[in-house]
């Protein structure tokens, strides 16, 4: 067994509060599970990390020495989530590559090396290279395996209740209302993230590359939202924001866009008023929210 798939305590409590009691058996097995993994995959496991959701671990393929990343969640069905949708985007350079998929088991991803990987969190971006990344995600209409993902309101159910139980002082009945409003509308359906913001989008050898979806079915303008939202303080640098970019992501429309930041600005602004945030950017959610 590997001593690096031991779950560190305060992950260990993370894991616990996401996905209830049983992640903390899950996490006793954890290592004997990656070395079981490992084995049946040719893998040598170097590093590990991961927060609230899933242990990755960077390892390096017996065969060619490749880099490669094993990821696992206690939650099965998420990991078979990730997979399908990843399957839909599967041969689309603008996502990271699923190079094999546990699917009668643990679920675990084993994902392909994306270089030189800075995060656009960490890099900086620019409105032409997150567009690319926007249309060719919604470029890919849902077939197969991925026509069984969530529809995006059960998405947004979770994330409301979510931050109901993590912000309870935190009023969430309006925006959740605009939300099943926009959900409900009869607008277009597509293959959506679901979780597309700056940290998990990674710099790759041929432009941005998109990690970790949380892939769900719906309104692929969703997927602007956090790129939108990025930095922004104030209600013109919003639209202005909203506008620039959606003239670049082909079939996107800045006034739903807005909506959307109208709706889900509270699930972002939960978290920073509940650890006590006082900048700009969380006073300006709270105001987009009405919180």
């Amino acid at each position: 067994m590997s001593a690096s798939a031991i779950v560190p305590p305060e992950v260990r409590e993370r894991l616990v509060a996401r996905f209830g009691p049983g992640a903390g058996p899950w996490c006793e097995g954890l290592p004997a599970l990656v070395a079981e993994l490992a084995g049946r995959w040719g893998l040598v496991v170097r590093a590990a990390g991961g927060g609230g959701t899933a242990r990755v671990f960077r390892c390096e393929r017996r065969a060619d020495g490749a880099l490669v990343w094993l990821k696992l969640t206690p939650d099965a069905e998420v990991a078979g989530q990730e997979a399908a949708a990843l399957g839909a985007w599967r041969g689309v350079p603008s996502v990271v590559r699923l190079l094999a998929h546990d699917g009668a088991g643990s679920g675990a991803l084993l994902l392909a090396d994306v270089a030189p990987g800075t995060t656009l969190r960490e890099r900086g971006w620019r409105p032409a290279e997150v567009a690319a990344l926007l249309g060719a995600l919604r470029s890919v209409p849902p077939a197969g395996s991925a026509l069984s993902l969530p529809r995006l309101e059960e998405r947004l159910e979770f994330l409301f209740d979510l931050t109901g139980r993590r912000a309870p002082g935190v009023p969430t009945a309006g925006a959740r209302a605009l939300a099943r409003e926009l959900t409900g509308g009869g607008g277009p359906v597509a293959l959506v993230h679901g979780d597309l913001h700056p940290a998990n989008v990674l710099w790759g050898p041929d432009g941005a590359v998109a990690i970790d979806p949380r892939a769900c079915l719906g309104d692929p303008d969703f997927d602007l939202v956090d790129w939108v939202l990025d930095g922004v303080a104030d209600g013109a640098a919003l639209t202005a924001r909203a506008g620039a970019l959606t003239a670049l992501v082909p079939g996107a429309d800045a006034e739903r866009v807005l909506a959307w930041c109208r709706a889900t600005a509270v699930l972002i602004a939960a978290p920073r008023v509940a650890a006590g945030r006082r900048d700009a950017g969380t006073a300006f959610l709270r105001e987009l929210a009405g919180v």
